[in-house]
């Protein structure tokens, strides 16, 4: 097995995403210049490029209609496709099937075994539901990474760990039934958006007890959530025993972010990265698939990926480590 690690960037990327907030769509380019700064692209770290996602791709989990109803409003070229949140512009159904391609190469590079980890940042579309976007995801890219594993490469115990500060709604409710370990650790009320995560959400049917939601209260700082995050995900991943392990790698929840209410530093992201890659290696030979996610402050979005891919692919060089740590908070 090799101990690549993919980083999978498409130039589209650099050219907008699917949030309203144009600054915010710079936070790709600003990882890949911050990643290539630190000269971590060489023998442990490779840069891929994705192709687009075909339509068979996108039905792994989206409906025929729901895939015709966003290439008709990329043709329209403006309105929402949900209720106000995702914004249609010309061409995001070539842009989200990008993303999608994206996730599903690193599927395919994991399960072929060309690379051990690999990380996109364009991908962790978390809210997309079969027949809907929302929350500025147009396409689920996680759960179709899933259904991609099981249907090419018949993988059985497939593991989400999800660390945005958002819920991870659409893909709980893609996969409620199913016995997929789902974890979602993120900012929990009534009133904050999607509305769901509460620990009552456990599954149904043959995923009765897959689903595991860890709701944070208001300014949960890296102490909290470090301690939380290694005592939850050890205890269940341990117990499922993954063949693989997928993580939303949201970074939403750092203090700087104007959109989520936690108090999360880039040390939280540091620590639950090299977790997660260490229990990786112990309990699935180190298979691990990398999202990005929200992350609403472009220049911190682009510190917490770089560390991140840097933990996941121990590829920074020793004489930029003094540089490496002036990125942290």
């Amino acid at each position: 097995m090799s101990g690549v690690t993919a980083f999978i960037y498409h130039p589209s990327y650099q050219d907008r995403g699917f949030s309203p907030f144009t600054s915010v769509w710079q936070r790709y380019l600003f990882t890949l210049q911050m990643i290539q700064k630190l000269n971590m692209f060489g023998d442990k770290l490779v840069k891929y490029e994705q192709e687009t996602a075909d339509d068979e791709t996108l039905s792994l989990v989206h409906s025929k209609e729901y895939i015709e109803y966003v290439k008709e409003m990329s043709k329209v070229g403006y309105g929402y496709l949900d209720y106000g949140d995702t914004p249609v512009f010309p061409g995001i159904f070539k842009r989200a099937s990008v993303s999608v391609g994206g996730s599903v190469l690193g599927a395919k590079l994991i399960a072929e075994g060309k690379v051990l980890h690999a990380f996109n940042p364009g991908g962790g579309l978390h809210h997309a539901k079969r027949d809907s976007a929302a929350g500025f995801c147009v396409f689920n890219d996680i759960v179709i990474a899933v259904r991609y594993l099981q249907k090419f490469f018949s993988y059985k115990k497939i593991a989400i760990v999800d660390i945005d500060g958002h819920h991870a709604d659409g893909t709980e409710e893609l996969l409620y039934s199913e016995p997929i370990l789902k974890i979602s650790f993120h900012y929990f009320s009534p009133s904050f958006y999607p509305g769901t995560g509460s620990t009552s959400e456990t599954g149904e049917g043959e995923g009765k007890g897959y689903c595991i939601n860890v709701p944070l209260a208001a300014k949960t700082d890296d102490e909290m959530f470090i301690r939380k995050f290694k005592k939850v995900t050890e205890e269940a991943l341990k117990k499922y025993k993954p063949e693989i392990i997928l993580m939303q790698c949201g970074v939403d929840g750092h203090f700087r972010d104007p959109l989520v209410n936690l108090s999360l530093t880039t040390n939280a992201y540091k620590e639950a990265a090299s977790f997660i890659h260490d229990l990786a290696h112990r309990l699935c030979s180190g298979k691990l698939l990398c999202f990005g996610g929200g992350g609403y402050n472009p220049k911190n979005v682009a510190r917490c990926w770089t560390i991140i891919t840097a933990e996941i692919s121990k590829a920074l060089p020793p004489e930029k480590e003094e540089e490496y740590r002036k990125i942290f908070d």
